[in-house]
């Protein structure tokens, strides 16, 4: 069993959020929620070896550095989490079963096995409240500056997943707002990928919570994109896919704000 530091003891101290160039003055703002697979020292690798520590569970590999990418190729801020989503998964919503995952996929996270209530609310006090107040704050201060703001969130997913192999190379996931995801789907539909349509994921699997939240909840454009994490493995093709989702959207996001909740 994994023993966490009882109230009041010395921690390593971290902090859950990064903002990078936050005065960034395109109209895009990237999130990368699962961009680390960092687990501070007081959580003892949740009881994890090295190997399970840096698998797909504990991270999104690729993610953070085709987040820069896209920033840099569009002039846009950046949030990312510098935290594993193993230790807390800040996109869930505070009641979903896997914001603490005990089992992710097949494997088992000792150190979240019979969490108490109280290491709960920490985990939500110390790191998924700061992440997104981070947000909050990065998008507060667009909104007082008059600036327009279309929300990416970037992921990336397991080629492979129990034992079920995924065909799509690129995802684009949405819900009520569609003005940014079809035009994109269409885009990267026309130069031959296969292209999931709220694939891998959708929002009904409980991963679009940043984008509800942030997005949609304050009337912004926004899409989730998942590419395949075995297709941005390198600096060079983190760079070409950035290249190619930035031209899409730097096509179509001046005109997100018009069109938004259209569909076919």
């Amino acid at each position: 069993m994994v023993a966490f530091p009882q109230a009041g003891a010395e921690v390593e101290a971290f902090d859950p959020a990064a903002v990078e160039d936050a005065e960034a003055a395109g109209r895009f703002v990237i999130v990368c929620d699962h961009a680390s697979s960092f687990i501070p020292s007081e959580y003892a690798s949740l009881g994890l070896g090295p190997a399970e520590r840096k698998a797909h569970v504990a991270w999104d590999p690729g993610a953070l550095g085709l987040s820069r990418q896209l920033a840099h190729r569009l002039d846009a801020p950046l949030v990312h989490a510098t935290i594993s989503r193993l230790v807390i998964d800040c996109n869930r919503t505070l009641d979903a079963p896997d914001l603490i995952a005990a089992t992710s996929e097949d494997i088992a996270v000792p150190g979240n096995a019979a969490l108490s209530s109280a290491e709960r609310e920490r985990r939500i006090a110390t790191i998924h409240a700061p992440y997104h107040a981070a947000i909050d704050r990065l998008l507060d201060a667009r909104r007082v500056a008059g600036r327009e703001t279309v929300l990416i969130a970037v992921h990336s997913f397991t080629p492979v997943f129990h034992g079920v192999a995924r065909p799509w190379e690129v995802g684009i996931v949405f819900d009520k707002d569609r003005s940014i995801a079809e035009p994109l789907i269409d885009a990267l539909k026309t130069e031959g990928l296969s292209v999931g349509v709220n694939e891998p994921y959708s929002p009904a699997d409980r991963v679009y919570y940043t984008m509800t939240r942030h997005g949609e909840g304050r009337g912004l454009a926004c899409a989730m994109i998942e590419v395949r994490n075995d297709l941005i493995e390198s600096e060079a093709d983190q760079a070409d896919w950035a290249e190619r989702i930035g031209a899409h959207l730097a096509s179509n996001g001046a005109v997100a704000a018009g069109s938004r909740g259209s569909t076919r």
